[in-house]
């Protein structure tokens, strides 16, 4: 699926990826390819990105929103700590 995380001041990460692990304000929740459309509040935490190639990337969040379409395509607006 396509991912792309972004903050007001840069993009932090933009590609493709296996999966997207994220607390939300319900919980910690995994996002994997064709997932259902969610549109979810992120708590204060990180957000680990598997890429492609299975290596992860760790981005962290103090506050921001996780949206999944139904395009298979995610995008986070994040508030960076």
């Amino acid at each position: 699926m396509k991912l792309g995380v972004y903050s007001l001041k840069n993009t932090c990460y933009q590609g493709e990826v296996k999966s997207i692990t994220c607390r939300t304000s319900a919980g910690e929740i995994t996002v994997l390819d064709h997932h259902r459309p969610l549109l979810s509040v992120l708590a204060p935490g990180v957000i680990k990105i598997t890429d492609t190639d299975r290596r992860e990337h760790y981005v962290p969040v103090a506050s921001g929103f996780l949206e999944v379409m139904q395009t298979n395509e995610s995008r986070c607006i994040i508030d960076q700590i």
